[in-house]
């Protein structure tokens, strides 16, 4: 009998200190671990992919690619911390209390950096649709690069006041040995929420509008002039499309987030995540990771040039001389 309640704790020497393992049978175990590992991944891979794409072909930095090679940075790096997840499924934390502070910081800051691309990519639209003779000079891969890193730095110091108590003593909030919980104030979950969530959605949204507008009001101008386009115009015509498309490209991996983590945050907000079963919670935490695994499929489906980089990573022809010129458009 001793022996049965010694094997239901985390930690079984430490006796009464320890956590106690949940119940869980061996099957829901096991498809759980399967299920968390593929979704990791797929997730890692996949941007892996995108990363090495942009990064490797020079046709491909692009002002636009370098805010998507961002969003894939932190995507990619969504897949590994997503591992840890199997670790805390299992309802026993074997990896200490730093490890404990330290993925829960680095979740929150990818978070964070990841919404703050998304709202750069919205900009980065806005410009190229509706100011598009700008463009060129106001949008330039240079100011793309400060941005993407004042991006990040932003998100590494803003989390870091926010999770400040559980980083400065790892694992004062646990009940338990074995335990992963933080615990953050209620101005600093506010505040969390409102600059993670809030304001960078209200901007998404608004500047999404005025690109929809202006996108249908030149897509009807193209369709109403193309017989009568002349030459000398219709490069003009070629780029406007191009950046229509980039426009409608991003709209889907935008709707996507929105539609991802919209649950989590909602939930959040309400407060109610307490009232919730597992399996609901279970579903909308998924969700929320699982965008970082659809936007490389987006990329797939919308741009040639990822798929041609992608045959030519597994074809080994990256490692060829001279591979980083290939024309991929």
């Amino acid at each position: 009998m001793e022996a049965s309640e010694d094997s239901e704790l985390c930690f079984p020497q430490l006796l009464n200190a320890s956590c106690v393992r949940p119940t869980r049978r061996h099957y829901e175990a096991t498809l759980t671990y399967v299920l968390l590992f593929s979704v990791s991944l797929l997730t890692s891979s996949l941007n892996l992919l995108v990363i090495i794409s942009i990064s490797h072909f020079k046709q491909l930095h692009t002002s636009t690619n370098l805010l998507l090679l961002s969003l894939a940075v932190s995507d990619f790096f969504v897949g590994l911390l997503f591992l840890f997840q199997m670790v805390l499924i299992d309802g026993c934390w074997f990896l200490g209390d730093l490890m404990c502070s330290l993925y829960q910081y680095l979740d929150y800051v990818t978070s964070s950096a990841s919404a703050g691309t998304m709202v750069l990519i919205s900009i980065d639209r806005y410009v190229a649709v509706c100011h598009p003779l700008l463009y060129a000079t106001k949008v330039t891969p240079h100011r793309v690069h400060v941005c993407v890193c004042l991006c990040w730095i932003c998100s590494v110091i803003f989390q870091t006041l926010v999770l400040m108590d559980n980083l400065h003593q790892p694992g004062r909030f646990n009940s338990c040995v074995g335990e992963c919980v933080f615990v953050i104030s209620v101005i600093a979950g506010v505040a969390d929420v409102i600059f993670s969530f809030v304001a960078p959605i209200t901007v998404i949204i608004v500047l999404y509008i005025r690109v929809f507008v202006v996108a249908v009001t030149q897509a009807r101008a193209l369709r109403s002039h193309m017989a009568a386009v002349s030459v000398q115009h219709s490069v003009r015509v070629t780029a406007l499309r191009s950046e229509l498309k980039a426009a409608r490209t991003l709209g889907v991996v935008i709707a996507v987030f929105l539609m991802c983590l919209c649950p989590y945050y909602c939930v959040a907000l309400s407060s109610q995540d307490n009232s919730m079963n597992a399996s609901s919670a279970a579903f909308v935490i998924c969700l929320y990771y699982f965008n970082s695994s659809l936007n490389p499929v987006i990329y797939a489906l919308f741009y040639p040039w990822f798929r041609k980089s992608v045959r030519h990573i597994f074809t080994m022809r990256l490692l060829q001389q001279d591979s980083c010129e290939t024309n991929l458009m």
